[in-house]
């Protein structure tokens, strides 16, 4: 019965949902109108309607938004909307900039976005106020038994005495040995022992029993599945089995039939990826175009200052160890490789990373391209083709690669990137090659959109402020 409230509850909210996406659409329309009033009739926008509902049903399903949002903080609530607009809102631009770019009203476009994004917010917010003050007050709860008295089973109780709004009430808990009980369990009720497990359930009103049961404790789970199936009392196993610090755990179905635990070493979402990838191909677009309007000057700079080729391509290594050819405008002298050898002694870096600040390969006009990261702008075609990505970790050479320790091997585990954590932190001050990792590996660790915008924005400060260039 509980599942198919909730099933109710998730298409009353997918309703609501789309209903507040329908008024944010038409009040955009009237607070456009009512500042510009030459704004064409609202017929006109009606085909992005039909685009935009279609949308955001798909955005607001893939970001879990129509689901029960009682275990969702505010903040959550308020990123995960915000994920979904600003994909939402990328998408429709780009649709209306091919179909009807001269006549579609922009500050409509960006108006819709906003009041969508403050209306469902506040609807989702008053909701999840709404719904933990209907279960504060016994209403639509879930009643648990939990089996186990170990770690835990008290760090369940923990999550749970936390988050009461999320209306689980235990009714008390089951041992599994003679154990002493920790200091956790003194005030909580003791049902009795897991041989009475099924006469206990009989005995009380309970939905749902928590079997958190340590992995050096043998107890026939299935057997007990088996005879709670039978009294319709649903059942969940909490995991003991690694607890790794750095991992990201997820339980899944593979094929729908094995059931695999697995270990991500980063966390990062699929629908964010989709979006930075968006982003990387705009950026990689619009660094391409200010590379042909400055190719000529480049040229002849180059050609001028020494005989060679424009481009320089190295090897370098990309995501998961995979091999690429990175491009830059060259900016050092056509033997510069050769002579690498004779310049160990003068490298700067401690580690695996060479780094000279008056490296006597580099030309005059190479000292300005690289002052100026003008040289880089051919990366932005290893963004395009998926090699790079806007904003990720230094990409090294296979030589580099090839003395790492293997903590620094996770640095690539993900795209490299034109810039980075490291480049806007004062790359030029930083001597220590286990300080680049470990500011790449925080970026790892800590990634987000937001981490990319603010990244890029201080990336635009260094390069016109001419701070931490080479």
């Amino acid at each position: 019965m509980l599942k198919e409230q909730a099933k109710l509850f998730n298409r009353l909210s997918m309703l609501t949902d789309l209903f507040v996406v329908c008024v944010a659409f038409l009040a955009a329309y009237e607070i456009r109108d009512h500042f510009d009033q030459g704004l064409r009739d609202i017929r006109f926008y009606l085909w992005s309607f039909f685009v935009i509902i279609p949308l955001w049903y798909y955005l607001l399903l893939r970001w879990d938004l129509f689901s029960s949002i009682r275990k969702l903080t505010v903040f959550e609530l308020f990123t995960r909307l915000f994920n979904v607009h600003l994909t939402g809102g990328f998408i429709v631009a780009s649709i209306v900039y091919f179909v009807d770019r001269d006549r579609y009203s922009r500050g409509f476009l960006l108006i819709f976005i906003l009041c969508a994004f403050v209306l469902l917010f506040a609807e989702k917010v008053l909701l999840r106020f709404a719904l933990g003050w209907a279960r504060s007050r016994g209403y639509n709860t879930r009643n648990l038994i939990i089996v186990g008295t170990r770690k835990k089973a008290a760090r369940f109780l923990k999550l749970l005495e936390a988050h009461a709004d999320w209306g689980l009430k235990i009714l008390g808990f089951v041992r599994v040995s003679e154990a002493p009980l920790g200091a956790d369990f003194d005030t909580q009720k003791i049902l009795g022992k897991v041989a009475d497990l099924i006469e206990i359930c009989k005995a009380h009103p309970v939905d749902e029993v928590i079997f958190c049961i340590p992995k050096d404790y043998v107890v026939d789970v299935e057997e007990y599945l088996q005879q709670l199936e039978e009294l319709g009392i649903s059942v969940r196993i909490v995991l003991d089995i690694f607890d790794l610090t750095f991992y990201r755990k997820e339980v899944s179905f593979f094929h729908n039939d094995i059931p695999i635990l697995t270990f991500h070493a980063k966390e990062f979402d699929a629908q964010q990826l989709l979006i930075k990838r968006l982003v990387d191909i705009l950026g990689a677009l619009v660094g391409l175009s200010i590379a042909i309007v400055l190719f000529p000057f480049v040229f002849l700079a180059i050609k001028t200052c020494s005989p060679g080729p424009l481009f320089f391509g190295q090897k370098r290594v990309g995501q998961g160890g995979r091999l690429f050819t990175c491009w830059k405008f060259r900016s050092m002298y056509i033997d510069a490789e050769q002579r690498k050898a004779d310049l160990l002694d003068a490298n700067e870096v401690a580690g695996c990373m060479f780094k000279m600040e008056n490296d006597p390969r580099i030309t005059g006009v190479g000292r300005f391209l690289r002052k100026t990261s003008i040289d880089e702008l051919p990366q932005f075609w290893n963004v395009l083709k998926g090699e790079m990505s806007l904003v990720g970790t230094r990409p090294p050479t296979p030589d580099e690669v090839s003395e790492y320790a293997d903590w620094h091997r996770r640095r690539i585990s993900i795209k490299p990137g034109i810039t980075g954590l490291w480049q806007v932190s004062g790359r030029n001050e930083i001597k220590d090659f286990n300080k680049i990792v470990e500011l790449d590996l925080s970026y790892i660790d800590n990634w987000s959109l937001w981490l990319d915008i603010k990244i890029l924005i201080k990336t635009l400060y260094v390069v016109f402020s001419r701070k931490g260039s080479l």
